[in-house]
């Protein structure tokens, strides 16, 4: 399956622009008892802590497997192991994701992005979810050697919400897998959590992964 992967470059402050920060300070008149060099530092210091990166889940986070998890570690772009249902589907941002593994068949995967406000986090999480939904249908129309069958498993109420799906897939010989996967949202930050291993649903751990995609969204920031 081809696989497109999608990376931008990762934006930051330049000195010229901390510059005219530090200068416009300096015409309205800087805070009693301060410099401008200190204002500036300060401005600087705030501005890191509104854009500090979204944090991941560790490998205890994960629905407990008798293998244990290993965490790899966190790397800029969108993972190759979402791109049975988003890889072709997803707007260009700047993607950061973490993959996880266990000795067994069982892996997973997270994906985070910050967009440019809560609207833009709003409409990529909505478009997401239309992905998952429409996977099932996609992937039997491209590979007839697959059935595909997606579930919803509902809503989580945190921060802005986030929702669970299911997909299970046969091959023509006799291959079967399911992956729970889970679109969540905290403000204009959004995160993806997959799962998957060889069965079928009921070999998910569905419960276990509902937990985890929660503590994925209260994780963030």
């Amino acid at each position: 399956m081809s696989v497109r992967t999608r990376v931008a470059a990762l934006a930051a402050l330049t000195a010229t622009a901390l510059a005219v920060g530090a200068a416009a300070t300096a015409q309205a008149g800087a805070a009693p008892g301060g410099t401008v060099q200190e204002n500036a530092a300060a401005n600087s210091a705030s501005a890191q802590k509104k854009t500090a990166a979204p944090r991941f889940l560790a490998a205890s986070e994960l629905p407990p497997h008798p293998a244990g998890w290993t965490a790899g570690p966190v790397t800029d772009g969108f993972p190759e192991q979402l791109a049975y249902c988003l890889g072709e589907g997803v707007p260009a941002y700047d993607y950061r994701h973490r993959l996880f593994h266990t000795e067994l068949d069982t892996s997973a995967v997270q994906v985070t992005v910050v967009t440019g406000s809560a609207a833009k986090g709003k409409a990529l999480a909505d478009r997401l979810n239309r992905e998952i939904r429409t996977c099932a249908a996609r992937l039997e129309r491209l590979y007839p050697e697959i059935e595909a069958e997606g579930r919803f498993f509902g809503t989580l109420p945190v921060e802005e919400g986030a929702t669970v799906h299911g997909l299970h897939t046969e091959t023509s010989y006799g291959a079967t897998d399911v992956n729970l996967l889970s679109v969540g949202r905290d403000g204009r930050t959004v995160t993806v959590v997959g799962w998957g291993q060889m069965g079928d649903f009921g070999d998910a751990p569905l419960a276990a992964f509902k937990k985890t995609a929660k503590k994925a969204v209260t994780k963030l920031h």
